[in-house]
């Protein structure tokens, strides 16, 4: 009983009258990038773009972007709750509705956002609703949160794809993903920032459906 009513509770989204309070200030984390050494929390530059992804455990899904050419750096971090400045330890109780999410800066003349929405959609199952493999809980929803109307209509675009593919191929599955204009990003600790570059060995928990995301990559082809 209850480990059913724990597991209710962080396969729920909570109400404001649950979420846990917080604080003001942000929580500590890396001043560089592990990977590339630039500013981890540098603003976007001109001519680039910024776009937030949730695929499960970020650890994983963090390095397939920064492996990606066109991706200028890679953040880790928590989006889409009730709490400000949540820790990871708050987030996994499931009572802040954060996801973890990985911040991805690219440059639009190299990489597409239509091409990082393919990887997206392919390299984890987006149809789990409140989990993803074996990590269970609010924080591993699929989520696209965007910066700009041409982002917000492309993720929508692509889930529509995405959905006709897995119905085309007898998945079943329907896409769950949360599509939304990017709220408020909280970076995550040290520890977790390039947590893959750190650790090559450690755990990476994404799994795709092997199907493939059919999207236009008509902005790639412009530029």
């Amino acid at each position: 009983m209850f480990a059913s009513a724990a597991m209710n509770k962080k396969t729920r989204m909570p109400e404001a009258s649950e979420a846990l309070p917080g604080r003001a200030e942000a929580i500590a984390t890396a001043e560089r990038n592990f990977v590339t050494g630039a500013a981890l929390k540098a603003d976007v530059t001109a001519g680039h773009e910024e776009a937030f992804f949730g695929m499960g455990c970020f650890w994983g899904a963090e390095r397939l972007f920064w492996e990606t050419p066109g991706v200028i750096s890679t953040a880790v971090g928590y989006a889409g709750g009730l709490t400000p400045n949540p820790t990871y330890r708050e987030t996994v109780t499931g009572l802040t509705g954060h996801a973890e999410i990985v911040r991805v800066v690219f440059d639009p003349a190299v990489v597409g956002y239509e091409r990082l929405l393919a990887l997206f959609f392919e390299a984890h199952d987006p149809t789990q609703g409140m989990r993803q493999g074996n990590d269970v809980g609010t924080t591993y929803r699929s989520a696209l949160y965007t910066t700009s109307e041409a982002q917000l209509q492309a993720a929508r675009d692509a889930a529509e794809a995405y959905q006709k593919a897995l119905d085309d191929a007898g998945h079943g599955g329907r896409v769950t993903t949360e599509i939304q204009p990017a709220p408020a990003f909280f970076y995550a600790e040290e520890e977790h920032q390039q947590y893959l570059a750190k650790n090559p060995q450690g755990y990476c928990g994404l799994r795709g459906t092997g199907i493939a995301c059919p999207i236009p990559s008509s902005r790639e082809a412009a530029g």
